[in-house]
């Protein structure tokens, strides 16, 4: 029986397409670059600001990344702003939360977002009762697909991985899953293809957050 379930949360919890696209184009219009498409966004978001901001910038024209440290010092201050322009859960997953808190199951967040916006949002979205833990990116923990955040969490719950699951929506989170032992599930609505999340090592996929209680 499964004792704890950990979320990514962009694309996975929240839609928060908007709020990436509006952060990296306030970024680039500061920088007078050309601004980026929402398509552009979600192909390039799920590793983090870093590697977000260097997709950012190579389509806007610096091939060579020579503004990549003005690019995110700009790219910190905006997104502090804007994290959570727009953002709500996906259909569904709200209910399903509470459905897994009542069940008995430990929630956690283990995102590549920065911590301090990771924890704005969920604060924003879900309030503050919603998840035992919420961890973003910060120093001292390698960013996902390293599997340390996975572990970190787990630990701090005095749970094991064979008795948890790990919910994504990217290649990043099948990996991050699978390294850290986890029972992973892909989801289909967020920024990646159902394709990519079995190639990438999805146990299963759902389409839709009640998938995942009848799963359970």
């Amino acid at each position: 029986m499964y004792k704890a379930c950990i979320f990514d949360l962009d694309g996975t919890l929240t839609d928060t397409l908007e709020s990436l696209t509006v952060s990296v184009n306030k970024t680039l219009e500061e920088m007078d670059m050309p601004s980026i498409s929402s398509e552009q966004c979600r192909s390039f978001v799920g590793n983090g600001a870093r590697r977000l901001m260097e997709k950012a910038l190579a389509a806007a024209g610096d091939a060579e990344l020579n503004r990549i440290d003005e690019g995110m010092e700009v790219y910190g201050r905006v997104f502090a702003e804007n994290c959570t322009y727009h953002v709500g859960p996906y259909d569904g997953i709200t209910a399903m939360l509470k459905s897994l808190k009542e069940q008995g199951l430990r929630l956690a967040v283990l995102s590549n977002k920065p911590h301090q916006q990771s924890v704005d949002v969920v604060t924003s979205v879900f309030g503050k009762d919603t998840f035992d833990v919420v961890q973003g990116q910060c120093d001292g923990i390698p960013r996902k697909p390293d599997p340390a955040g996975v572990f970190q969490i787990l630990e701090g719950l005095g749970i094991e991985p064979s008795e948890s699951i790990y919910v994504g929506d990217s290649d990043v989170d099948m990996k991050t899953g699978k390294a850290a032992g986890l029972f992973t599930v892909g989801v289909t609505w967020g920024f990646r293809s159902k394709e990519l999340l079995v190639e990438t090592g999805a146990d299963i996929t759902i389409d839709h957050a009640q998938e995942l209680l009848r799963f359970l």
